[in-house]
């Protein structure tokens, strides 16, 4: 294969990608995602969602079918990929795996059914594997597509509980800006009749309590940039992509809206690190943990939310959020 026509390493490809989509603000989570419809990519034959980069990745194709599988997996069941139809490569890291168990001599240990015992060991180094998946758009023969949506009452009850658990503490005293505080480890928000609506409320407070899993006693991440630092910039790419998997697997949606103004850092900063996007998925991933976490705690704090002494003055009448960044060690 002549060397100009070898594809980029992946981590490349999905920062070129990401980067073309965030100018045309067509990026995964530029695109307002409706309330009780998930939408990630998921594997309906292990039924999980694909996790970190290969979530972005696959969301990035822009199919209506967020069902991703492999080209045996869809024959397995009589379905069939189209003739001429590309697969989309996905990336895994092995930490372990299992091997044949042997004796002190090397020979391998059979277990009673003749075949040799497997062992379960840690790799020296993690080691990385490709797969080809397709959409399911390009399969043949699969059934129609199952959306299973929560009613509005479970969305809401699962995203009380997950920030009465949580213990941050929620001011209602903003005018038209939402952030998170990590010197106070508190949240800041306007009056909750100014969103439109109970999704868009819970879409923009659990993006803030992403944010605050960075505070030294949770994940630990830098949260000592100001707007315009590239620290800050990273904190918000990895913010905006943990909301984008929080809002899907709540089923509130997501709302690009306020976080506009980092487009432009963020071309920046995959322009000069392209692995970069690997790290921020991961740390996605394990916002969306963290926080997801919260929901299966025990209730033993009751919710902590404070209101302005003047409520009525930061009401707005046209009941849109229009968040201004902060220029202080603040995340929104």
């Amino acid at each position: 294969m002549p060397e100009h026509s070898k594809k980029p390493p992946y981590h490349e490809q999905i920062a070129n990608k990401l980067i073309e989509q965030l100018k045309a603000g067509t990026a995964p989570w530029q695109v307002p995602w409706e309330s009780g419809v998930p939408r990630l990519p998921h594997n309906p034959f292990s039924g999980t969602r694909y996790k970190g980069s290969n979530s972005l990745w696959l969301a990035m194709q822009n199919r209506d079918d967020p069902r991703w599988m492999t080209y045996k997996q869809a024959n397995s069941i009589d379905a069939q990929v189209r003739k001429g139809q590309h697969g989309t490569i996905v990336q895994y890291w092995k930490t372990s795996e299992f091997v044949d168990k042997t004796d002190n001599n090397g020979i391998k240990i059979l277990g009673a059914d003749g075949k040799p015992i497997k062992q379960h060991v840690k790799l020296d180094k993690p080691r990385v594997f490709s797969a080809v998946v397709f959409n399911a758009e390009q399969v043949d023969g699969l059934p129609e597509l199952e959306v299973k949506t929560h009613p509005e009452w479970l969305r809401h009850e699962r995203a009380e509980k997950i920030l009465t658990n949580s213990g941050v503490l929620i001011h209602h005293d903003q005018y038209n800006n939402a952030y998170y505080c990590p010197a106070t480890d508190d949240i800041h928000l306007p009056a909750r009749n100014q969103f439109a609506t109970d999704d868009k409320y819970y879409a923009t407070v659990l993006h803030e309590l992403g944010h605050s899993t960075g505070h030294l006693n949770r994940l630990n991440r830098d949260m000592t940039g100001r707007f315009g630092d590239e620290s800050y910039a990273k904190e918000e790419l990895r913010a905006e992509i943990g909301s984008l998997m929080l809002g899907d697997e709540l089923q509130i949606g997501h709302d690009f809206g306020q976080h506009a103004a980092y487009v432009d850092h963020w071309i920046k900063v995959l322009q000069d690190d392209p692995k970069e996007i690997l790290r921020a998925s991961r740390d996605a991933e394990k916002i969306n943990k963290f926080v997801l976490e919260y929901e299966y705690q025990n209730q033993t704090v009751q919710p902590k939310v404070q209101t302005s002494t003047d409520e009525s003055s930061s009401i707005q009448t046209s009941k849109q959020l229009i968040s201004q960044p902060q220029a202080q060690a603040e995340h929104d």
